[in-house]
């Protein structure tokens, strides 16, 4: 046992699993290349550790916490415009900039959205979970709403259908469903098993269709409430949250209990994104 283990604490790979900052299997890997230290000392495979000790990838400081109870996780209906990263040089707006402050952990985003693609996203303290529900061997699909502008053939569709072969690899939708439209641009509904970057624009413009509007409406069993307006979230209640985990092939632990001010900041923060400034008071 190295000076730094403590028997009560997590496997080194699990905390920064659930930290979100990769897979159990990738955080082995970058254990094994000897980047990851504990209190300023080279961890190997097998170390454990706890929160109380100084864990970095790569020098950088990586928050970690036993866990013990469920991630907890947010609906959030994403508008066009935002980018997906925690911060942008060119000073746009991200999508976390609008989410509730947390004590003590952060939201991991489960998938991107591009800067002009709108509509469901996931968010979740588990990086475990999301990392579970990313990863290809969950083959969770995902679904969207495009307005697309070309002549969409049956013959296009069913290419579409077998596979298109991009820069890549080959990919393709695994539904198509029309959703209606006059004139030059038509709605259709698709899915598809991955989330590679623009998939769903590539796969169009490789038949030389442009996708005019583009938004996601579903991720695997979860879909966009239809009342929650853009630039809004809410929280998943424990009872969708179990089914979330058994969508991962992950256990639920038992329910996370949110802190007194992050109670606070989430009402603050619901009432702003509602356009609230002062709250009635009786």
């Amino acid at each position: 046992m190295t000076d730094f283990e403590s028997p009560a604490g997590d496997k080194l790979q699990k905390l920064l699993a659930q930290a979100g900052v990769g897979s159990r299997r990738e955080m082995e890997k970058v254990i094994a290349d000897r980047r990851v230290t504990v209190n300023g000392k080279v961890a190997k495979l097998g170390d454990r550790a706890s929160s109380r000790d100084k864990i970095a990838v790569d020098g950088k400081l990586v928050g970690v916490a036993e866990q013990d109870s469920a991630g907890r996780v947010l609906i959030y209906n994403k508008p066009e415009g935002e980018i997906c990263s925690r911060s942008d040089p060119e000073g746009r707006k991200t999508v976390f900039e609008r989410l509730p402050k947390l004590t003590g952990s952060r939201w991991i985003a489960v998938g991107r959205l591009d800067f002009n693609t709108s509509g469901l996203m996931i968010f979740t303290t588990d990086g475990q979970l999301a990392n579970a529900l990313m990863h290809p061997s969950s083959e969770i699909d995902r679904e969207y709403l495009c307005r697309v502008l070309g002549n969409v053939s049956d013959v296009v569709l069913q290419r579409l259908s077998d596979g298109v072969l991009l820069e890549d690899g080959t990919a393709k939708f695994t539904d198509i469903v029309d959703g209606g439209g006059e004139g030059a641009n038509h709605w259709y509904y698709v899915a598809l098993m991955e989330g590679r970057n623009r998939e769903v624009r590539r796969l169009w413009e490789s038949q030389e269709i442009q996708v005019s509007r583009l938004k996601r409406v579903r991720f695997g069993g979860v879909f966009l409430p239809s009342k929650l307006r853009q630039g809004q979230w809410q929280e998943m209640p424990y009872k969708e949250v179990q089914e979330l985990y058994k969508m991962a092939g992950m256990e639920a632990l038992k329910p996370q209990k949110m802190m007194p001010k992050e109670l606070q900041s989430m009402e603050r923060q619901q009432r702003k994104n509602r356009g609230i400034k002062h709250p009635r008071r009786s």
